[in-house]
């Protein structure tokens, strides 16, 4: 066997250059189909990781921890107090970047002109700027300075719908520890620019004033936490909720169904283009490779006459197929590669602003190489492409001496 492919390996190499414009056409179907490939992996994924970070970043982080029932009832009666013991030991774990405590209350903003339902978020502003993006989003005034600030940050939108701006009074009202409903005024001290769903429900306080504002001593809503590596995710939420078997206890998939949906689906998707790109590159392949083995019909023949054996017609086919498909992929890959790293830098989609907005996208993308994926895609379109061009080569190793020396004459 190693002398029969020592003796074929050169001869299947110059067959391929005996027609130069059909092996270069083959080139490029199989070159430019493994670019598309590569590069719309990474595309998907720097589109689905900048929607990620996008929308993580705001408030939901990689996971929170409530009280039981609060998600069902953001009610005040459903809080918790702040980590204490097994809990917090478990959320200065190493894997955890940072976490935050929040108050969350449900309650209603009102302006001069109008009233409108709201979220009421108590923050620790230092704490905020190291998990949230909000803190950086602040367009008009200030971002809040302490814990006891008693100013209110609010969303564009939401103070256009309000009809209010930097440095008016609302008044934000909500269900206090008696049962009853609290009314304060708030000094508007910035308007923060994010997705119109984030500027509207949502308006920020010092998480100290929001808890004297309806009588609450230490208690709150929830813990945002970061896990830069989202490997650790499952272990860290495994160690959590062993740390706080009553508390609930949810990762970003279970918080944010849309995106968690939408990564499966980006997931998936780049395998149905291979699927589609493939399809088209098969025709191109049995096209081409069948046409190589109708001119050379005769050529076959005679070396079946001359005593080839026809696995050695296969083999020499296959080889052929082998290496122009083999050159095709390497071809794809430096050109997928190149056009990766031209990108890295990243992609500036700020124009289609208000569209990625709408679909909870990043602005900015930063496509990268997947070693593994560039390897099992390039990998897999080889040997599926190998597969493809048996067909033709077992059509020319069928061939009968006698019908192809009557073809050519």
């Amino acid at each position: 066997m190693t002398n029969t492919l020592k003796t074929f390996t050169p001869l299947a190499w110059r067959n391929l250059w005996r027609n130069p414009r059909r092996t270069v056409i083959t080139l490029i179907v199989v070159s430019i189909g493994l670019w598309s490939v590569l590069f719309f992996n990474s595309f998907l994924n720097a589109w689905m990781q900048a929607s990620k970070d996008a929308t993580l970043s705001l408030l939901i982080g990689q996971g929170q921890i409530h009280a039981p029932g609060y998600l069902d009832d953001p009610s005040i009666e459903a809080l918790m107090p702040p980590p204490s013991g097994k809990l917090l030991a478990a959320l200065n774990d190493p894997r955890i970047s940072n976490w935050v405590a929040r108050l969350q209350l449900p309650g209603v903003v009102e302006s001069e002109y109008k009233t409108l339902p709201i979220n009421i978020m108590g923050v620790d502003p230092e704490a905020e700027k190291h998990i949230s993006s909000i803190p950086g989003k602040v367009v008009e005034g200030h971002y809040l300075t302490s814990t006891s600030d008693a100013g209110v940050v609010i969303g564009l939108h939401l103070a256009e719908r309000l009809k209010t701006g930097l440095g008016r009074r609302v008044i934000l009202m909500s269900q206090n520890t008696e049962g009853k409903l609290s009314e304060q005024s708030f000094d508007v001290i910035g308007l923060f620019d994010a997705d119109q769903a984030t500027e509207d429900y949502y308006a920020f306080t010092g998480i100290k004033a929001a808890q004297q504002y309806v009588g609450l001593k230490n208690q709150i809503a929830q813990i945002a936490f970061a896990i830069p590596v989202e490997e650790n995710l499952d272990p860290v939420l495994s160690k959590l909720k062993q740390a706080a078997p009553d508390l609930d206890i949810r990762s970003w998939k279970e918080l944010s169904v849309y995106l968690a949906t939408s990564d499966s689906f980006m997931k998936g998707f780049i395998y149905v283009w291979l699927a589609v790109v493939f399809s088209l590159m098969a025709i191109g392949i049995v096209n081409t490779q069948l046409m190589a083995v109708f001119e050379r019909t005769h050529e076959f023949g005679l070396l079946r006459a001359l005593g080839m054996k026809s696995r050695r017609v296969l083999l020499l086919v296959t080889l052929e197929s082998t290496f122009l498909i083999g050159f095709g992929v390497l071809l794809g890959m430096l050109l997928s590669g190149l056009s990766i790293y031209a990108l890295s830098g990243g992609i500036d989609l700020s124009g289609f602003a208000a569209g990625l907005e709408m679909a909870q996208g990043g602005q900015v993308l930063f496509p990268k190489l997947d070693p593994v994926a560039f390897l099992v895609f390039s990998l897999l379109v080889w040997l599926l492409g190998i597969l493809v061009a048996l067909w033709p080569a077992r059509r020319a190793s069928r061939l009968s001496p006698v019908e192809a020396m009557r073809y050519a004459s």
